[in-house]
């Protein structure tokens, strides 16, 4: 393939330097994509989606009348992070994920950082994602977000950011292993040359995670899942699957004297851990959301006596909303007396008047966001928007501020990437890497690399058409 005529149009990009050089952690794959055919590149390719297909590694879109099953797109380019950069990135997760757990129990329990008015009380409080039936609780071993889906950008200075946190029920991380798995058959040799960390010993990790949060010595864990209706079902079953545990959906389950028992074969069978992947308020019907059919009557009850751990634990929600990331610089200095080593994307809160009235004058320049919205929905990106969109989010901020953040529009990093045309060119790029938090924080060396598949795109969420990268964390 020719690379001679790729283009960095003013981005960073992970490969190759500005005068067109390549970043030392690239030679080899350069080496490879300069020696290898377009035929032969279309091949791979094509052996990865149907490896996907046959793998299932399918998920559902609700809003697409062409139907629900779709891949999410792996391209056959990999993406490189050499060693030093990841220690970097791990480093700034994990003092991340140790304070947001610091400021989930406070604000459940103590309050400390209101009374002290560091965050405004009614931004928490107030929050739709705030459980008041979680006040007073303290979950076992003091562990709230067990698994956190960060998600970072790096910008044209190649500097990386916190996009957002994704502590309720993060998605995506069975896609980054099946991934690893297709890309590693496909460049065995490129692939053991360059030293890469292997990601597939994270259901083991997960599994001892979770086994970490019970005191029986063999404990029973399940995966529960909303059904086979929902959008990462795949992964539901995947995790549990290379678990070795049971999937399970509420109707599974009962409670009695506050214990939550499976119904098996063989009758009732006590569970002790459940990897839930059915959002906060739908877990119980008695404690939450009375129309849920999808929980379980009386899990809550269970929860509190403290006869069975929930990961990710009720009412972690709160620490995702949008408007609680923009103080994430203060509520880190202030539990950990540290200045952040991964910084947020600057934040304008349309709460404040001043922020609002600089958003409402420059929407054309930012990127809006609902502060609970998720995956590409309730969003505006300024720039590539009409004025039409500008007028109806100036009145959508302007009747509710408090629901809306906004955003410099940052130009996201660029990876080589093989496009349907038969080229290699710069995409649009984010990252997430996966941390659990059991006896210790740990960040798992590889993350899921989400690309925007359309060109000039900077919407990398596989529910707005976007695609995935193997990414190989070096050890050297």
């Amino acid at each position: 393939m020719d690379l001679s005529k790729y283009q960095n149009n003013g981005f960073f990009d992970e490969m190759f330097l500005e005068d067109g050089n390549c970043r030392q952690h690239y030679n080899s794959i350069q080496e490879f994509l300069q020696n290898v055919s377009k035929k032969r590149l279309k091949q791979l390719q094509f052996s990865a989606n149907k490896a996907q297909v046959s793998m299932g590694m399918t998920f559902n879109v609700y809003h697409d009348n062409q139907g629900l099953e779709k891949i999410l797109h792996l391209d056959v380019i990999p993406r490189v992070i050499s060693n030093s950069e990841w220690q970097h990135i791990e480093a700034g997760l994990k003092q991340r994920t140790h304070a947001l757990n610091l400021f989930i129990q406070d604000i459940y329990n103590e309050q400390k950082i209101l009374k002290d008015k560091i965050i405004p009380e009614d931004l928490v409080l107030g929050s739709k994602d705030y459980l008041k039936p979680c006040i007073g609780l303290t979950p076992p071993k003091g562990i709230w977000c067990h698994i956190t889906g960060t998600d970072l950008i790096r910008d044209n200075k190649g500097e990386y950011y916190i996009l957002e946190d994704n502590l309720r029920c993060p998605s995506g991380v069975s896609y980054m292993l099946e991934s690893r798995e297709i890309i590693k058959r496909a460049y065995p040799d490129l692939f053991n040359h360059l030293g890469v960390r292997p990601v597939s010993n994270y259901p083991t990790k997960l599994l001892n995670m979770l086994q970490y949060l019970s005191d029986k010595p063999k404990p029973v864990v399940g995966v529960l899942t909303p059904g086979i209706y929902n959008s990462a079902y795949y992964e539901h079953s995947y995790l549990a699957l290379q678990m070795g545990v049971e999937l399970v959906i509420g109707q599974d389950l009962l409670v009695q004297d506050k214990k939550v028992y499976m119904q098996t074969t063989k009758g009732l069978e006590q569970i002790d851990v459940l990897y839930r992947r059915i959002d906060d308020t739908y877990l119980d019907p008695m404690a939450f959301n009375p129309d849920s059919v999808l929980g379980v009557p009386g899990l809550f009850d269970a929860y509190r006596a403290g006869n069975i751990a929930l990961a990710n634990a009720p009412g972690t929600g709160v620490a995702d909303d949008k408007a609680v990331y923009a103080f994430m610089p203060d509520i880190i200095k202030y539990y950990l007396d540290e200045a952040p080593i991964l910084n947020n994307v600057p934040t304008y809160l349309c709460r404040k008047e001043e922020d609002r009235k600089y958003v409402l004058e420059h929407i054309d320049q930012l990127v809006v966001k609902e502060t609970n919205a998720a995956g590409g929905y309730g969003m505006l990106i300024g720039p590539k928007s009409s004025k039409e969109d500008h007028q109806k989010f100036k009145k959508l901020i302007e009747k509710n501020p408090n629901n809306y953040i906004a955003q410099p529009t940052l130009s996201l990093s660029t990876v080589p990437t093989f496009t349907e045309n038969g080229c290699i060119e710069g995409r649009h790029v984010d990252l997430r890497p996966y941390i659990l938090f059991g006896e210790e924080i740990e960040v798992i060396p590889g993350a899921l690399t989400r690309v925007a598949l359309k060109k000039g795109s900077l919407v990398v969420n596989s529910s707005q058409g976007g695609g995935s990268k193997d990414t190989w964390v070096l050890y050297n």
